[in-house]
Formats: C-alpha cells, sequence, structure tokens
C-alpha cells in the first residue's frame, strides 16, 4: 500500500479533528450579535460575553440547523466568560487542561453564518497568568496567529490532536484564547452563583499626582461599605494599600478580584497632610 504524502496525511487528521468536534459548537444569536459557543456541560453552553448582546433574546442555532431559545445564567465582563443555558441535546465538550507549546498548530472550531467552520494557525504566544484590562485573572496567555471574523468568536481552540484548550475571543489586532482553567474556574461559579464575586472598598477615587508619587483621592465613600467601616473618609488620599506605593487607580481596582474578598489590607492615607492607616476588611461588591 502506497503512504500518502505527508501533507495529505495531515489534511485529513485535521478533517477529523473538526469533524469530532463541530457537533458540540453551536451558533449564538442575540441582539444585532451573531457569535459561537460550546456546550460545556449538558443544557450548559459557553460563549464569549464581549459578543452577547446586553438585551433582547438570545437563540442558539444547533448544527443541524434547528434553533431553540437560550437564557443567560451569568456572564463575567473581566474573563469575557458567558454561560447560558438552552435545552440542545448536544454531548459537551472535554476540555483539556494543557497550554500548548509556543509553535503549535491550533484548529479554530466555530461557526460562521449558522454553519459550522474551521480555520488553520500557530500558537504565536505561549505564557503565564495575566490580567486583563478589566480586572479578570487569566490563567495562561495564549494567542493565535489566526484571523477569524466576529461570527466565530466564541469558539473552541484545538491542539493538532484534537484536545480542547480554550475559548477564542478577538482582542485588539489579535486573536486571544482563554484557556480552560479560566473557564472551568469562572463557569462554575457563574453556573452556582449567577456571577463572580469582586472585592470592593466602597470608595470613589480620583487620580492625584502627588510630589512623592500617585495618590488617590477619596471622593465619596459609601457609608455602609468597608471603607466607611474602617474609619476612611472624604478628602482622604490613598498613598500605599499593604505598604506598596499606589501607582494608579486603576491598578488598584484592578487587585479587587474574587480572591481580595475577606482580605484584611493596610490602607495608608494622607489626612490633611498628615499620615494615617488603616486596616480595611475588603468586602464583596453589591449587585448593580
Amino acid at each position: 500500500m502506497t503512504d500518502l504524502p505527508p501533507l495529505t496525511s495531515l489534511s485529513s487528521a485535521l478533517a477529523d479533528v473538526v469533524a469530532h468536534i463541530a457537533p458540540s459548537v453551536v451558533s449564538v444569536h442575540s441582539y444585532r450579535s451573531r457569535s459561537t459557543g460550546f456546550v460545556w456541560k449538558p443544557g450548559l453552553i459557553v460563549t464569549a460575553d464581549e459578543a452577547l448582546a446586553d438585551e433582547g433574546d438570545v437563540q442558539i442555532v444547533l448544527p443541524d440547523g434547528s434553533t431553540t431559545a437560550a437564557t443567560i445564567v451569568g456572564r463575567d465582563h473581566t474573563t469575557d466568560i458567558a454561560l447560558l443555558r438552552a435545552d440542545t441535546g448536544i454531548a459537551p465538550v472535554k476540555l483539556a487542561t494543557m497550554v500548548p507549546a509556543l509553535g503549535r498548530l491550533s484548529v479554530v472550531v466555530a461557526t460562521n453564518r449558522d454553519a459550522p467552520s474551521a480555520a488553520l494557525g500557530m500558537v504565536s504566544v505561549s505564557g503565564k497568568s495575566w490580567r486583563s484590562l478589566r480586572g479578570g485573572e487569566i490563567d495562561a496567555r495564549i494567542e493565535l496567529d489566526v484571523r477569524l471574523r466576529p461570527s466565530q468568536e466564541g469558539g473552541l481552540a484545538l491542539d493538532a490532536s484534537g484536545e480542547a484548550f480554550g475559548m477564542t475571543v478577538l482582542g485588539p489586532r489579535r486573536v486571544l484564547v482563554i484557556p480552560t482553567a479560566t473557564i472551568e474556574r469562572v463557569a462554575a461559579q457563574l453556573e452556582t452563583r449567577g456571577r463572580i464575586a469582586r472585592g470592593y472598598l466602597g470608595l470613589g477615587l480620583q487620580p492625584l499626582r502627588l510630589d512623592d508619587g500617585i495618590g488617590a483621592m477619596v471622593m465619596n465613600v459609601d457609608k455602609a461599605g468597608p471603607a466607611a467601616a474602617a474609619g476612611i473618609r472624604q478628602g482622604d488620599v490613598i498613598v500605599a494599600v499593604n505598604d506598596q506605593k499606589l501607582s494608579g487607580v486603576r491598578a488598584l481596582l484592578r487587585t479587587l478580584g474574587p480572591a481580595s474578598v475577606g482580605q484584611v489590607v493596610d490602607v495608608a492615607v494622607r489626612r490633611g497632610g498628615e499620615p494615617v492607616s488603616f486596616k480595611v476588611t475588603i468586602g464583596e461588591r453589591p449587585e448593580a
């Protein structure tokens, strides 16, 4: 028997990878938006939060072309993960916890115009955990050298063996992958609570340039919040937290992730030019 040319063998292997995973990938329709999702657990679909409209009904288009209504279980803007509930009857995808090595081939299985689609690329960045601009903890930095349409956002990123290692989202001029570890952690909390707990100080802050660095002036205080309970007042200027000089208001707010709730932090402020220190127990941000 004649051996197949290497490229033919590779082509056939990749086609098999796509054919195996495509039945668990769906199209997500929300108000003026089309994206992709995948069945995470029976009756639960993970999709990209950024691609999901803020209002209107959500419809799921299944691989056979039929449609079913979906409800939003929860969404997390900081990690770009949204969880939907829909009666699909589709088997869930098994996600792999590995992080692909730099230079590995990757196949993105998604939908386009309500039909299965696939794109081939390469892992262009494979690095350590990072924090999104909105403060979300992402367990690994994975970028793909591949071009995707907006409707393919929320698709699955696979390695050449067919292991799904995350969900594709569109970043500025790049395709990012939200890795399995982040999806499992966030989706589980959304399934249980419908939202992700975030730290809360109960302060409205304004950046302030000081002679020796950056401060954050307290513009308003939630009287029922943790900072008020500790004694922080309007007009105080925060200069450090846990002996770390403040680098900016945004940097401070990004530290108020899920793990921060319940932590006690030392907040150094200047009040009338005099240094004062407070111990603040970080609370949980109230629901909007």
